[in-house]
């Protein structure tokens, strides 16, 4: 079986700019922020590279004073001022220009999010059957969060930095030679080339700890959605060992990952030491020859501890560009994933639901090509009618319903909804025309009352009590502490099963579709529940047409078809009479239901 991985697991090594162009149509939704931005940066760097400049000067001036008091008298004070005034314009224009940007940074994260999360539930049943939640979460949240690394780094960290190298190697090449331009630029050179191997010679560790940070995410997850399966079996102790075998190998991989860090770290600062102590020698000569000042030597020493505190980061802010460029791109192939359930290119294909005539025409389907479930299977559904399809587990009752909500599309044959191939309608239209109350009722973690309501958000809260007290669940509500305020829990774990399903057929009613599912939908209840339940189905179903599937056999004898599956294949159909007297699959089931009740 497929399973969903963490593809940026084996993407970070690589350096690609599809990232960008991805996101470049989200920067440009703000132009005049991004310009207005990119001013601030500009006018930044221009006051950065001043500054050396200005201390030149105020180090020259006093060093022209001989008389200590004239000195202090004579400071140039003027340029001390424009030093501290240009210091703090610097800050501020940095801060104008984060500021701005932000903005387009929380809103590119706020679009690609959305239209993530909107893919995500457009994608098909297989593909959640088969993904992990919690690796998955973990690339949604790494996605969004290397948009913002990405566009905070690389537009005001990266590009600064080339900006002021390019001056600052030009500034020492006209000023003082080429001596000292050749250093700078060789020695940023061996810095950026040693930090790209090094880093990539990291990535790996990398690797393995974001495989093993989403192994032991994902493990924890699963394991706290069974959490009563864990108690069932007495297994928290081999929970807690799996989970900490997941961090173990996380921890293994930080450990390695910190190591290479630290020669990384190292390599960096050799760097930075011999280039600084070459330059400052150049220049200590040069000022001991009166060819230079002392002011000379301070501007020198400004510009090359500019350059290097900011490549000093460079190390963890390329890592992080990578890993941010490999997280994005995972998120945006999950967005370029195509779903295999797509809706028809023709406009105005919804369906339109007049009688609610079902009828499937020689439909056949299989998951994996050696297990046919559905074998070429024919019936009708008539307007109004009550059609119960019954068989033993795996016989492929609940996969006509998958085929019927179009969760998946039949390998062959059709099905039709008065006269309209669903294939040919929208897949919106469809599910809005059927409604369903399925044996595995699953709750959001919110209020009783919204839980209800979730079968038709705009509903106003008169139409939701009378959806609770058509499915019975009013008497209930009134017992609980806080009423209808009641949280059910992560996946209504709080309620018992009886419960949330009498929430589902609530849901359903209020939705108030013309053709109505029950797929084992009084499976959990008690046999007076189950009778009140049916009672309400039975005035609910009452002209509309619905399909049920059921095991319980005492449930669909008031049914006007009853279809008998096995293997995927029809075996009997009838009415509850007419079955019983074939004495045939049917009758069987019967009597032994009949046995044990």
């Amino acid at each position: 079986m497929r399973k969903y991985r963490n593809m940026a697991d084996d993407n970070v090594s690589g350096f690609s700019w599809q990232a960008v162009k991805l996101l470049t149509p989200y920067i440009l939704e703000h132009k005049s922020r991004v310009s207005l931005a990119l001013f601030c940066l500009i006018l930044a760097k221009v006051a950065s590279v001043g500054l050396p400049f200005i201390l030149k000067h105020i180090v020259d001036d006093l060093e022209r004073m001989n008389d200590a008091v004239i000195a202090v008298a004579a400071v140039p004070i003027a340029l001390v001022i424009a030093y501290g005034v240009i210091r703090f314009l610097n800050v501020i224009l940095g801060e104008v220009r984060d500021t701005l940007f932000g903005r387009v940074t929380e809103r590119a994260m706020r679009r690609v999010g959305l239209k993530l999360f909107q893919h995500l539930h457009a994608l098909d049943l297989d593909f959640h059957l088969n993904r992990q939640t919690g690796g998955l979460s973990r690339d949604m949240e790494r996605g969004t969060t290397g948009i913002s690394f990405l566009m905070r780094f690389m537009v005001f960290n990266i590009v600064p930095i080339l900006i002021e190298i390019l001056f600052v190697v030009l500034i020492f090449f006209t000023q003082y030679g080429i001596e000292f331009a050749a250093i700078t630029l060789v020695s940023i050179l061996a810095y950026i080339l040693f930090t790209a191997i090094a880093t990539e010679w990291r990535t790996k560790y990398v690797r393995e700890a974001n495989k093993a940070d989403s192994s032991s995410n994902s493990r924890a997850i699963d394991s706290l959605l069974n959490y009563e399966t864990v108690k069932y079996f007495n297994n928290e102790e081999y929970e807690a060992n799996r989970y900490d075998t997941d961090l173990a190998s996380w921890e293994q991989a930080r450990r390695k990952n910190r190591l290479t860090l630290f020669g990384l770290n190292s390599g960096q600062a050799l760097i930075i030491a011999v280039a600084m102590t070459l330059m400052l020698l150049l220049a200590a000569q040069g000022v001991v020859e009166k060819e230079m000042t002392l002011g000379d030597f301070v501007l020198i020493n400004a510009f090359m501890m500019q350059l290097f505190m900011p490549l000093n980061f460079l190390g963890f802010v390329y890592r992080e560009i990578k890993g941010s460029l490999a997280n994005i791109e995972n998120m945006f192939s999950l967005m370029a994933r195509k779903p295999k359930i797509v809706d028809p290119t023709k406009p105005n294909t919804e369906l339109q639901v007049t009688d609610g005539h079902i009828h499937f025409e020689s439909v056949s389907f299989h998951y994996q090509q050696e297990r046919q479930i559905i074998n070429n299977i024919s019936f009708n559904v008539e307007p109004g009618q009550k059609l119960a399809i019954v068989g033993e587990s795996g016989s492929g009752k609940s996969t006509l319903v998958k085929l019927l909500f179009r969760f998946y599309d039949a390998i062959s044959g059709r099905i039709l909804i008065d006269g309209q191939d669903i294939i040919k309608v929208s897949q919106t239209s469809l599910r809005k025309a059927i409604g369903i109350v399925p044996q595995d009722t699953v709750l959001f973690n919110d209020t009783l009352f919204e839980n209800v309501r979730y079968g038709q958000p705009d509903a106003s809260d008169e139409q939701v009590w009378q959806a609770i007290k058509h499915a019975h669940l009013y008497d209930f509500i009134q017992k609980l502490p806080k009423k209808e305020q009641t949280q059910v829990g992560e996946r209504g774990l709080k309620l018992s099963g009886g419960e949330k399903q009498r929430v589902a057929i609530a849901r359903t009613i209020l939705k108030s579709p013309p053709i109505l599912v029950f797929d084992e939908a009084t499976s959990s209840l008690d046999s007076s529940s189950e009778q009140a339940i049916l009672t309400a189905l039975q005035e609910v179903a009452t002209g509309h047409t619905s399909l049920v599937i059921a095991h319980r056999l005492s449930t669909v004898v008031d049914a006007d078809n009853i279809i008998v599956m096995a293997n995927g294949e029809i075996i009997e159909s009838g009415t509850h009479e007419a079955l019983l007297a074939k004495n045939g699959r049917y009758s069987k089931m019967w009597a032994m239901q009949q046995e044990a009740s």
